[in-house]
């Protein structure tokens, strides 16, 4: 285990392969201190898991959402390219992903999320506005991952879970709540990440 920042990370092993969880803080300029330097420590692939807001009517709080590409306004990425990119994340660990969560018997949703700055302006009118964009979900960190693998050369990937439904204006859950759902994710996760050749 190791404390920096103010985030956790430990190290260990699952089903003999040694993988480590990082906590990665809030937004764009947080997860990308944090990418950049486990990079700089070896890693070869990064799966953010985390929440997101829900914008298509039906989803409801702890389902998940497999990420194929993030739309961004500003942020981070702006320091890293001169032009606005456009953020997926690898194709093969994301499959990956899925064949981990088909073999569980899990249920997802699979699309594009806005990586969102500003956690409090996602009203309505906002989470309307990204759906007719062609959005499923709203969080914080996946553009700013995806666009650093590619720059970095590195794996990513996202699975998310769904914390509240912005569509309904409800309240969002505590991790008491989404405690059971990130247990059954964290294995999706580590299956993919077994499955993968990095």
């Amino acid at each position: 285990m190791n404390e920096n920042r103010g985030f956790l990370t430990y190290t260990g092993e699952y089903d003999g392969r040694s993988i480590t969880v990082a906590c990665h803080g809030i937004g764009g300029p947080s997860v990308a201190v944090v990418a950049e330097e486990l990079i700089m420590l070896g890693a070869r692939a990064i799966v953010r898991l985390g929440s997101c807001g829900g914008l298509l009517r039906p989803m409801r709080v702890g389902e998940m959402v497999i990420v194929t590409g993030a739309g961004y306004k500003g942020g981070a990425l702006n320091q890293y390219f001169d032009r606005k990119i456009t953020p997926k994340p690898d194709r093969i660990l994301t499959q990956l992903l899925k064949d981990s969560a088909n073999e569980q018997g899990a249920r997802y949703y699979t699309g594009q999320v806005f990586s969102s700055d500003a956690f409090y302006a996602e009203d309505l009118d906002f989470a309307t506005a990204s759906a007719k964009k062609g959005y499923i979900a709203i969080e914080m960190e996946c553009a700013t991952l995806f666009g650093l693998g590619k720059l970095r050369k590195v794996k990513t990937a996202s699975l998310l879970l769904v914390s509240d439904n912005i569509t309904e204006s409800a309240p969002i859950v505590d991790a008491e709540t989404l405690r059971e759902y990130v247990a059954k994710a964290g294995k999706i996760v580590f299956g993919g990440l077994n499955r993968s050749q990095v």
